[in-house]
Formats: structure tokens, C-alpha cells, sequence
């Protein structure tokens, strides 16, 4: 009889066996058909390393004369700070909540008020007016971009100057940055300025500010204030040249002063007068001298009155007074006085709205939201269009790649079944469409071709000898 340790091998010895043949059934089962496919496409494609060396040899080579043959790109860049002006939201919670200057603490409130309110920050408006119409419009006609992108309309132009243009704000610093592509570095950096030159043309053309209404309110008025004084100077100044009436109150002063001196001078030689026809007779020289110097008097007395002589005395043959009479002064004061008048009133309008106007052009230039260039464009060293690395390496890949397809393909096809439904189903479609392009082809060159009819009828004539 078996012992009790005998026992113990046999069946540690069966324990064995039935381990090593789970392992070589786990072993046998882990290798799946998919493994099997794997190894024989990898098969496939060793045996025809060969061909993929060659297409993968031939698609590098056309990637790179098609990388070559694309013609240069250079980017020029500007960056533009954003307008420091706060936004009627900032304002408003900087009021309520006592603090005027609001930078850090407001900030977060300050775009949120702003989101409610649906309002749109000036980073929005800088960039929708570099995409409009107008800007884009003056960049074609200054850089002739039609010739250069070889479009002969203008919205052409323009669909392809915004596909060589980048605009993006920065939603946290608010910069916004323009980069302009374009096959010439100095092209590229001169179209970059000047979008921020038509960015700053348009802004300050059609600024809506108050300031910018008062401000043509006030050039406005300033034009008809100043005709209206050159108007009332001119009045003024022929009524002066006409009547002599430089002064009219000094002058009427200074006149009493002298027909007072002249009354008083008349009153003596009267007196003297009488007194020679006393003594001497009338023809004595003395009395004809004193009457001589009595009558001059008079006459100027009458002159600086404006009264005209008696029937006995002398016509007055003087030509006009160089000044207006007494007689005339009243009226002359009183047109004197509503000339200088006008005249004062449009000097006095016309300085209150001067200072005004310069006032307002202060506050317009505080209002217009000013471009600030934080960096200027600049001409770029290095091209950034074509990536012809990148190019290659691509155009490798996938030559490889579709003669690693075909490849598989074409094995596949040939190993499937003739009775196969997928196969015989692709053969008739080739088929069909070869015998249908075969047709097409056939029909494109018998209409080409002259007809039987027409080619004996020009044998005949030719036999003929007719032409």
C-alpha cells in the first residue's frame, strides 16, 4: 500500500501538471485574431518597404518645391493702450459709494454694472471701427491693395485685406493688438500705422461728445458774431470818415469852448468898433479893420453853429468844415451813440464766446478717447508665413500614410472572396462608370469629327476641281 508521503507527491505532482496546462491554454487564448492582422499588415508592409521609401521620397519632394513655390509672409505688429476714461457705470458707483477715483475696488463692480447696462467698453468701439468699412476702404485706396492682391473689386480687396489682418483685445489689460501680414516688411509695418492713423482720424471726426456739440455751436456762432462786428466797424467807421465825428461828446465840449471864446472876442471888437465910429468916420482904416475883424468873427461864429447868413451878407464861398457844427451835433450823437453801442455789444459777444470756444475745444480734446500707441509697428526680421517644416513633414506623413492604405487595400481586395456581394457590387460600378466615361469620351470626339455626308460632298467638289 502507498504511504502517506507518496500520497503527498503524486498529488503535488498533479497540482503541476494541471498549472502548466491552465497557463498554456491562458497563453494560447491571449492571442487574439486582431494580433494576427497586425503582424500580417506589418508583414505587408515590409514586403513592400520599397514602394513606401519611394512615395514617401516623392511626397517629401513635391511638399517641398509646394513649400518653396509659396511666397513669403512678413507680420508687422502695434499694440494700443486703452483709453483712460471711465465709463458712466464707474462714475455712477463711484458716487454712491464715495470714492472718486475707484480703480481697484470698483473695477469689479464697475464691469459688472457695465454688463448690466449693456454698455460696450471704448476697447469694443476701437475695434469696430478698425473692421469697418471706411478704414479698410482708405487702407485699399492708399496702398493700392487691388493691384497687390491682384482683385479687381474693391470688396475682394477687402475680404482679403481682414484675412491678413488680426485684431484682439486683451479682456484683462484691455490692449488691443494689431498684426498686418503682408509679403513686404515695410508694406506690412506702413499698414499697421496707418490703421491707427484712420483709428484716430475717424474717432475724432465722429465724436458725439457734448463738448463736440458745444464746440460747433460755438465756431458756429463765432461766424456770425464776427460778421456782425466787422459789419458794425465798417458802419462805424464810414459814419466817423463821413461826419468827422471822431469823438462826438469831446468834440461837442471842446466846440461850446470855442463858440463861448469866439461870442466873448465878437462882444469886444463890437464894443471897440463903436467906440472908432465915435472918433473917425466909416471909411477910416482903423474902423474898415475893426469891422473887417467883426465880421470874420461873425462868420465863424455862424460856422461853428451851423446858421446860415442874412440876405446882406457875403455868400460863404469855404468849403465844407473839416468837423460838424453845434447845430448838427445832437442828431449826430445820437447815430454816434447807437453805432458805438452795436459796435461795443458785438466786441463784448464776441470775446465772451471766444474764451467759450476755447474752453470747449479744451474739453472736446479731454473727451475724445486719444489712441495711445504702446508699441509702434514694427518691421519684421523673420517671416511667419510659410511654415515650411511644418509643410514638409506633412506632406511626408501623408504620402506615407495613403501608400500605407493603398497598400492594405489593395491586399485586402485581392484576398476577398469572387463571390463576395461588396466586391461584386464595386466591380459593376467600375464597370458602369467606365463604360459611361468611355461613352462621354467617344461622343465628345464623333462631334468633332466632320460628318460622312459633309466629307463626300467636299471629296466630290475637290475631285471636281471646285473649290
Amino acid at each position: 500500500m502507498p504511504t502517506h508521503t507518496q500520497i503527498d507527491e503524486t498529488s503535488t505532482t498533479t497540482d503541476e501538471v494541471a498549472v502548466n496546462r491552465h497557463e498554456e491554454t491562458r497563453l494560447v487564448y491571449s492571442r487574439t485574431p486582431c494580433d494576427d492582422a497586425s503582424i500580417a499588415r506589418l508583414e505587408l508592409l515590409w514586403e513592400h518597404r520599397r514602394l513606401l521609401f519611394k512615395v514617401s521620397a516623392i511626397g517629401l519632394l513635391i511638399s517641398l518645391v509646394a513649400a518653396l513655390g509659396i511666397p513669403h509672409r512678413f507680420d508687422s505688429t502695434v499694440q494700443l493702450m486703452p483709453p483712460d476714461q471711465q465709463s458712466l457705470a464707474v462714475s455712477a458707483l463711484a458716487a454712491f459709494t464715495g470714492r472718486s477715483s475707484g480703480s481697484s475696488a470698483l473695477a469689479p463692480l464697475a464691469g459688472l454694472a457695465s454688463d448690466l447696462l449693456g454698455q460696450r467698453t471704448s476697447g469694443d468701439l476701437f475695434i469696430g471701427v478698425l473692421r469697418s468699412r471706411t478704414v479698410l476702404t482708405a487702407l485699399i485706396a492708399k496702398f493700392d491693395l487691388r493691384k497687390v492682391y491682384g482683385k479687381k473689386l474693391w470688396v475682394d480687396a477687402g475680404k482679403k485685406l481682414v484675412s491678413r489682418t488680426e485684431i484682439k483685445e486683451d479682456k484683462k489689460s484691455g490692449i488691443i493688438t494689431i498684426t498686418v501680414s503682408d509679403r513686404s516688411p515695410q508694406r506690412a509695418a506702413e499698414m499697421a500705422q496707418e490703421y491707427v492713423d484712420q483709428l484716430n482720424w475717424v474717432i475724432t471726426q465722429l465724436n458725439t461728445s457734448s463738448a463736440h456739440r458745444e464746440r460747433v455751436f460755438l465756431e458756429d456762432r463765432l461766424k456770425q458774431v464776427n460778421a456782425g462786428l466787422e459789419i458794425a466797424e465798417r458802419n462805424f467807421g464810414d459814419f466817423a470818415s463821413k461826419n468827422a465825428a471822431i469823438d462826438i461828446p469831446e468834440e461837442g465840449k471842446a466846440m461850446l469852448e470855442a463858440g463861448a471864446e469866439l461870442e466873448g472876442q465878437l462882444i469886444a471888437a463890437q464894443t471897440e468898433l463903436q467906440g472908432l465910429r465915435q472918433i473917425y468916420a466909416d471909411d477910416n482904416v482903423k474902423v474898415r479893420s475893426m469891422q473887417a475883424r467883426v465880421e470874420e468873427l461873425q462868420r465863424q461864429i455862424r460856422n461853428l453853429g451851423g446858421t446860415s447868413g442874412s440876405a446882406g451878407d457875403p455868400p460863404n464861398t469855404d468849403a465844407e468844415p473839416l468837423y460838424p457844427t453845434i447845430r448838427k451835433l445832437p442828431l449826430l450823437g445820437v447815430q454816434y451813440a447807437d453805432l458805438l453801442r452795436t459796435t461795443k455789444v458785438q466786441e463784448a459777444v464776441f470775446e465772451v464766446l471766444t474764451q467759450e470756444y476755447e474752453l470747449a475745444k479744451v474739453q472736446e480734446a479731454k473727451e475724445v478717447p486719444s489712441v495711445k500707441v504702446l508699441d509702434a509697428p514694427n518691421i519684421a526680421e523673420r517671416k511667419s508665413f510659410p511654415p515650411r517644416r511644418v509643410i514638409t513633414i506633412v506632406g511626408t506623413l501623408l504620402s506615407f500614410s495613403g501608400a500605407m492604405l493603398w497598400i492594405i487595400g489593395r491586399d485586402r481586395w485581392e484576398h476577398l472572396d469572387s463571390n463576395d456581394k461588396r466586391k461584386s457590387l464595386t466591380v459593376r460600378v467600375y464597370a458602369d462608370l467606365r463604360d459611361h466615361g468611355q461613352h462621354f469620351i467617344h461622343k465628345i470626339t464623333s462631334s468633332r469629327r466632320p460628318r460622312p455626308e459633309t466629307s463626300s460632298l467636299l471629296d466630290g467638289h475637290r475631285s471636281n476641281g471646285q473649290p
